[in-house]
């Protein structure tokens, strides 16, 4: 199994490879593609700083210590792992419009860190969370084993079908106990304000995944339900349920919406019939019950995200017989991993970072 399945089921079968990925920071690329042009003004400098060996919250810190101004004046738009190479944006306010040196800003250390400016302008807002129209991938997995013939067709089959839209372990925590802090929570122990949140998302997703795990099993986590809600593609809108008729069925399979699942919170399932009883069926145990109680709780609203997720302009190269290298994009809050996980065991060798 690999480090980034928890035995969540497959949509494409039994494994067709096992390999390394993270063998080195530079064989996870990560290139945040931005939702928005800068407006050339403002009190925020906007940065796009390509790191290695850092977080996001470290290289944030940097900034704000580099800019002499409070942690709260840095907005960004997404999280970035620490074993990776990452191009992202950061905006630092500075309301005399002074920026410090930027060459000051760059890190070139002898170890594993390093940061510098790739771009700055100036901008009217802080970059808030969100921010990003996605994701660009470029991954090489190393000690590839596995023919060649099955790795390409399984490869074609997630380009032209997408994988289940889990939330990866990420969410959970690197101990996966994230779940489990948010049970406590709910039952009373105190936890600080930051942290909260971290747990809330887990226990909201940790109950999203059991629903679509649940569709996997089914073989219907890419085709409707009656009483699906559907959402459009690249966006959060939502419509439905309604009847599913030709002008869906044409929509679905052009990848212009999307089956959903449950965000849980107060009020009403959205979704009815079928869909309905199947999300209420797989969340009706007590450890189910007690998330779904803490987070109404909590003060939470009912939402949706889709089940499916497809790669976009998914290509591979083969760098020698056992290294290859795949390229693609994910819209925002989803997860390389999960499409790793529907190739087989693929091994985190930067887990420890």
């Amino acid at each position: 199994m690999s480090e980034h399945d928890p035995g969540l089921p497959k949509a494409h079968g039994a494994a067709v490879l096992s390999a390394q990925m993270r063998t080195s920071p530079e064989d996870f690329f990560v290139e945040e593609l931005p939702g928005f042009e800068p407006s050339g003004s403002g009190e925020h400098l906007l940065l796009t700083v390509e790191k290695r060996g850092m977080n996001t919250a470290f290289a944030a810190k940097h900034l704000a210590d580099w800019a002499g101004v409070g942690d709260v004046a840095i907005g960004y738009a997404g999280l970035k792992d620490r074993h990776a190479v990452t191009r992202q944006r950061f905006s630092v306010h500075l309301p005399k419009r002074i920026a410090p040196d930027l060459a000051a800003l760059s890190v070139e250390g002898e170890g594993a860190e390093s940061l510098r400016v790739i771009e700055h302008t100036w901008h009217a807002k802080k970059l808030p969370r969100g921010a990003l129209a996605g994701n660009r991938f470029v991954l090489v997995l190393r000690e590839v084993a596995g023919t060649r013939e099955a790795i390409e067709a399984r490869l074609q089959a997630i380009a032209a079908q997408g994988v289940p839209n889990y939330f990866g372990e990420q969410r959970f925590g690197r101990d996966g106990d994230n779940v489990a802090n948010a049970r406590a929570m709910f039952a009373g122990r105190r936890m600080r304000r930051e942290q909260r949140t971290l747990l809330l998302s887990a226990a909201r997703s940790e109950l999203f995944n059991r629903v679509l795990a649940a569709r996997v099993q089914a073989g219907c986590w890419d085709t409707p339900l009656e009483g699906d809600v559907w959402m459009l593609d690249g966006s959060r809108s939502v419509f439905g349920p309604e009847p599913f008729d030709a002008a869906l069925a044409q929509r679905l399979a052009a990848f212009d919406i999307h089956p959903t699942g449950p965000l849980w919170g107060r009020g009403e399932l959205r979704s009815t019939a079928a869909a309905a009883q199947l999300e209420r069926a797989v969340l009706a145990g007590e450890e189910a019950a007690a998330l779904r109680a803490g987070l109404e709780a909590e003060g939470l609203k009912q939402e949706r995200r889709s089940l499916r997720l497809r790669p976009e302009g998914l290509a591979w190269r083969w760098l020698g017989d056992a290294e290859l290298e795949l390229d693609f994009q994910l819209p925002p809050g989803t997860y390389a991993t999960v499409v790793m996980a529907e190739l087989g065991a693929v091994r985190n060798a930067g887990r420890g970072g």
